[in-house]
């Protein structure tokens, strides 16, 4: 399995975007919030920026826009691609399957120890082109994952 933070591209335009309008947020810290950028916690004092995103997976009617952290400047990203993000991987997650049309193929909410297992069953059929991770309490996108 591959595990994708957002996309470099995405995340200079929400910090090129930061504080300019309603949508993209500068925020002087949020410790703990959950950073899209290198897919770990925040630490206090850490300059964050909250705005809008929708994941590429989704479309049509299963296209979805929700609110995601950040660092406010560049950061050197995931520690790494080919496992779970260790402080992402403490709570149950949402999963959604997508097609690669972009259709909802499946989805569940999952415990911590359950997660790996999930992921790889799903990514197992033919039909599944990508997974979402998502908070289970609020529905947020976290990170992608698909096949290695």
């Amino acid at each position: 399995m591959r595990i994708h933070a957002l996309p470099d591209d995405v995340l200079d335009r929400a910090r090129e975007l930061a504080g300019t309008d309603g949508h993209h947020e500068l925020h002087a810290g949020s410790p703990g919030a959950p950073l899209r950028c290198c897919l770990r916690k925040a630490r206090p004092g850490e300059a964050l920026i909250l705005f809008r995103h929708t994941p590429s997976a989704g479309v049509g009617p299963y296209e979805e826009l929700g609110p995601v952290f950040a660092h406010a400047e560049p950061c050197d990203g995931p520690a790494g691609t080919a496992e779970f993000p260790e402080e992402l991987s403490h709570s149950p997650r949402t999963l959604r399957a997508y097609t690669a049309d972009g259709r909802i193929h499946d989805g569940e909410v999952v415990p911590p120890e359950g997660l790996t297992d999930r992921v790889t069953a799903l990514l197992d059929d033919p039909d599944v082109a990508e997974v979402e991770v998502r908070s289970a309490s609020h529905g947020c996108f976290l990170f992608a994952i698909t096949r290695d």
